[in-house]
């Protein structure tokens, strides 16, 4: 009898039984944070933010995520960063002070700055650019972004084995030492991928000195204008001001120490932040933003990145590309754009709205009548469909756009699809094995210029978890990176998105990201940028 009432009460009362262990989940979850993370650091020197993943790596060679860059970007300096003063990403000298280039835009010397040094006192130097490069390159380190020096001579070829010996790469130390780079061919945004974390120099003999381990805190030598000094894995980073910095001044900034929590749940942080335990926080669930819109603390940007799917064009039913474009034509984006409630971008092309090239004509429209014939050429039915799984990382948000996928599907094209998630750092090295059928993928600029985003989908790109490959296409974009007029640029990346986008198609764009952060009163302070970049030496506290 009680058994049953409780029964019934449950039934009658659902979504408020739902909300009572919501609430209780996140008490224990917030209270558990209290009890971990009671540091005793001046408030008016320390800032606290969040992110959403424990970073899989600190090793700069090897990082081709956003969380792991955002720690790196702050211990570790280029030869080049970004200054966002003016409202557009404008590349500035970093740890060279200034570079010299030949007409033809192949030849390249970077004179870097005589007073910088590693935390542990030693001097910079170029060798620790060259050996970084060698590193990045070497295929034994088997780094996902090596594509990202095949502009400069005989790099590629050193990266698939081709040739054995370094000394033949376009890169070497002068005797005046200063860094000297030959490119294949001429390329006027280089300087922008030296701002990126894979090409910061590394310290070669930390690295043989302590292996794997040579990112703990303990041993991990950096140049950067914070260094790290704990981890706490899958709770949080601390990081203190690196006092013997280039920079003997950071402006108005006078943060001493940043505490990075690790913290899963967008709800989670929300919460912490309406406590006032964190300053600020930019993983929020978009089932909030329509309240969070109201506060003062809320900020909503346009960044140069895109939200897409990914479909492994070598394995079933992907293989045919009938079943691939009948996916792109059976899915509503501006569904998903309304369910998130975001300010997100449909997006049916692959350049992102904000960026030279982007073009919203190209692509599917969503049709599933077409997406059905599609599917009927391929012989579906009377085939039975393949099982699918579509892969994504754990994420509130990622959760409810897969599920709005799987529903569409299932509606349009009578297909049951399974969902899987898995933890971040797990997730990246299950789409480096190439063995995912349907994947959630997003690509953040790199670098603001669209070779950005039309190398990701390369032959030779590691980042491309497709295995789709197309010659025509590779040769279009190399040939836009060598432009300097727009408008010829542009209609060649146009040409070579109709081939990714509608002619192939092994790739979903959704959306381009509008990005969302809650700032706390007392950040005086805090360059919100199209490249989502957090320099901690920027932000001011009142």
């Amino acid at each position: 009898m009680k058994l049953g009432w409780h029964i019934l009460w449950l039934k009658n009362n659902y979504f408020i039984f739902r909300f009572l262990c919501l609430f209780i989940a996140l008490f224990f979850c917030t209270a558990c944070f209290q009890k971990k993370t009671e540091f005793k650091f001046p408030l008016d020197q320390t800032l606290r933010v969040s992110i959403g993943a424990e970073p899989p790596t600190l090793d700069w060679n090897k990082a081709i995520d956003v969380t792991s860059s955002l720690i790196i970007d702050n211990i570790m300096e280029g030869l080049t960063e970004y200054d966002f003063s003016t409202g557009k990403p404008v590349v500035i000298p970093a740890l060279a002070k200034a570079w010299l280039v030949s007409k033809d835009q192949k030849h390249w010397t970077f004179i870097l700055r005589k007073t910088v040094r590693w935390n542990d006192g030693e001097l910079l130097t170029a060798e620790h650019f060259k050996d970084s490069w060698e590193r990045l390159l070497n295929p034994k380190t088997a780094s996902e972004y090596a594509y990202f020096l095949y502009d400069i001579k005989n790099a590629q070829a050193y990266n698939t084995g081709k040739i054995k010996n370094f000394s033949k790469v376009g890169v070497s130390v002068s005797s005046a030492g200063h860094l000297l780079v030959e490119l294949e061919q001429g390329k006027s945004y280089f300087p922008f991928l030296l701002a990126h974390t894979s090409t910061y120099p590394i310290r070669k003999d930390k690295i043989q000195q302590f292996g794997k381990s040579w990112t703990h805190p303990s041993n991990i030598v950096t140049l950067g204008a914070y260094q790290l000094k704990k981890w706490k894995h899958d709770e949080y980073l601390l990081l203190k001001q690196n006092k013997a910095h280039w920079q003997s001044s950071y402006g108005d900034s006078k943060i001493s120490t940043v505490l990075i929590f690790i913290i899963a749940e967008g709800a989670t942080v929300l919460n912490l932040f309406q406590q006032g335990r964190l300053d600020i926080a930019n993983h929020l669930p978009s089932s909030q933003l329509a309240i969070l819109r109201q506060k003062e603390e809320h900020k909503e940007h346009p960044i140069l990145a895109i939200y897409y799917y990914g479909m492994n064009t070598h394995k079933k039913p992907f293989n045919d590309i009938r079943v691939r474009k009948a996916f792109n034509y059976a899915i509503d984006r501006k569904r998903i754009v309304h369910l998130l409630q975001a300010g997100h971008i449909p997006l049916k092309s692959w350049i992102p709205k904000g960026m030279l090239g982007h073009d919203p004509s190209l692509g599917f429209h969503f049709n599933p009548k077409k997406a059905r014939k599609l599917l009927a050429a391929a012989g579906y039915p009377p085939k039975p469909f393949p099982k699918v799984i579509l892969s994504y990382n754990t994420n509130e948000d990622h959760k409810r756009v897969a599920e709005s996928i799987q529903a569409q599907l299932k509606k349009h094209l009578n297909i049951s699809i399974e969902l899987s998630s898995q933890e971040w750092k797990t997730y990246l090295q299950f789409l480096q094995t190439k063995m995912q059928q349907l994947y959630r993928a997003g690509w953040q600029a790199d670098y603001p210029d669209p070779h950005n985003f039309m190398n990701l989908m390369s032959s030779d790109s590691s980042n491309n978890w497709t295995n789709w490959k197309n010659a025509k296409y590779d040769r279009l974009i190399k040939q836009a990176s060598v432009l300097s007029d727009k408008q010829k640029k542009i209609i060649l990346y146009k040409n070579a998105q109709q081939i990714l986008v509608e002619k192939d198609a092994p790739v979903i764009p959704i959306y381009s990201i509008q990005s969302h952060w809650l700032i706390h009163k007392r950040v005086a302070k805090f360059p919100l940028n199209v490249m989502n970049k957090m320099y901690f030496k920027k932000v001011v506290l009142h």
